[in-house]
């Protein structure tokens, strides 16, 4: 039985991530302007300016070149303070936003590293991972064209079209010719050497329901494609509580009205035990022994939705993006909000998320790293004593009383709500901190050595 670890915790039957990123449509109306408000854009130099996009109607304009553009030490917008991703109190929402056109596509400095990991998960899993029904295979074919227009003109300095069929990307020196020619799954393959993005893929059908019907997923972390593909949104939300019955319907309909030229974005988020964005340890068992709190990744994926023009086809694209836990550690009020989530959230919903394989790991150490940026002056607030419930470490069905603990009341100036703001008001950068995926932890080296000396 596959697993999926989304906003609201963990449900059964994977397909979950596609359709409930649906939801949060219904919530906004489509007849704003398909950009919405002017973004912030920061070139390599630093130098900030604003970005509009003209207005325009089943279009989307070319991205901005990102002419200074330094592999080296790109990063990804920090998506713990982009699209709402941590907000308290927690409940279940879609916190989306319109998408500007330069954040279809993010590519750090970890972009080496993911297209290889890709390379060895499809050698590895085949159709686990990447296939397309044959009523898919010329979205397929649409969307690989759409990314080799868009990349050169994003990213000059990574990728150049030497021809007008052709892509070239610089950093791995793989050249693709025929692109408009690929379909189905070699379009696919073609896309897994380009981007760091996987990419779901439904449509509707003629029984008026939307369908998965394909698409590259090597990095899900809890479920296969393999387990989802060709059913409806009606099956893969059969674990959610009130999908069916209430959203369903409406969904369907949005996704048949929505249009090419209104992207949209969000993010969610999960805590994990290693760097297996294929398939996570925690998806199927406990944590191992060897784990150390500090090495608990939180895991942030940056969700785009995309319609097709010319096939109609709908895309959702899923960018996993990691931070250690202790990453965070800089992160003024980020460790105290992450700990009110867990602790003072409704029991259903952090059950739901997974709280009871690593709580008992995660929320000691989030208390030292806030008392840590009290004790450094980072934030002020007082501390006080109370009890509270949580999640022992095993598969319990009853809370456990863990007695007293440490618990951050802060000032107004130091509300966990106003995380952002704190920066904003101080005039400091968003944290950038993000340890490198391709260097094991010291989790793991623990638990290599112990395994060799058991050898």
């Amino acid at each position: 039985m596959s697993r999926y670890l989304l906003d609201g915790g963990l449900v059964q039957a994977a397909g979950v991530a596609f359709g409930l990123v649906l939801i949060g449509l219904l919530l906004r109306s489509l007849t704003r302007s398909r950009h919405g408000a002017p973004h912030r854009q920061k070139s390599a130099a630093g130098a900030a300016q604003e970005v509009k996009q003209p207005a325009g109607e089943g279009t989307l304009p070319d991205p901005d070149p990102l002419l200074d553009f330094d592999l080296e030490t790109a990063t990804a917008r920090n998506f713990i303070y982009a699209n709402k991703t941590m907000r308290y109190p927690y409940h279940q929402t879609m916190a989306h936003q319109p998408m500007h056109i330069n954040h279809w596509i993010e590519i750090d400095k970890e972009y080496k590293w993911y297209i290889d990991e890709k390379a060895r998960v499809i050698a590895e899993q085949g159709k686990n991972v990447i296939d397309s029904l044959p009523e898919n295979d010329e979205a397929c074919g649409e969307l690989l064209e759409l990314l080799a227009d868009y990349l050169p003109k994003r990213y000059p300095t990574l990728f150049r079209r030497d021809q007008l069929d052709s892509i070239t990307n610089l950093v791995t020196g793989d050249r693709f010719d025929a692109v408009s020619e690929k379909k189905g799954v070699d379009a696919l393959l073609v896309i897994s050497r380009l981007v760091q993005d996987d990419f779901l893929m439904a449509r509707e059908r003629p029984d008026g329901k939307v369908y998965l019907v394909g698409g590259l997923i090597v990095f899900p972390g809890t479920y296969l494609l393999s387990e989802t593909i060709d059913k409806p949104l009606e099956v893969l939300h059969a674990p959610v509580p009130d999908f069916n019955a209430k959203l369903l319907v409406s969904v369907e309909r949005t996704l048949k009205r929505f249009r090419p030229d209104q992207p949209f974005e969000r993010s969610s988020w999960n805590i994990m035990d290693d760097r297996n964005l294929f398939f996570h340890n925690i998806a199927k068992a406990m944590p191992d022994e060897d784990l150390r709190p500090q090495d608990l990744w939180l895991r942030i994926d940056h969700q785009t939705f995309r319609k097709l023009p010319r096939t109609n086809a709908i895309i959702f694209g899923v960018r996993p993006i990691m931070r250690r836990i202790e990453d965070l550690a800089d992160s003024p009020l980020v460790p105290s909000l992450m700990e009110k989530v867990h602790t003072e959230s409704a029991e259903h919903l952090i059950t739901y998320k997974g709280m009871p394989k690593y709580g008992h790991l995660l929320l000691p150490y989030l208390r030292e790293l806030t008392q840590s940026q009290i004790e450094r002056g980072i934030i002020r607030c007082v501390a006080s004593l109370h009890p509270v419930r949580w999640l022992a470490p095993a598969y319990h069905d009853d809370w456990a009383d863990r007695g007293p603990r440490i618990a951050i009341t802060c000032s107004r100036e130091d509300d966990v709500r106003s995380f952002r703001e704190f920066l904003r008001e101080r005039g400091l950068p968003v944290p950038s901190t993000q340890t490198s995926m391709a260097e094991p932890t010291e989790s793991e080296r623990r638990k290599a050595a112990r395994l060799a000396a058991l050898a």
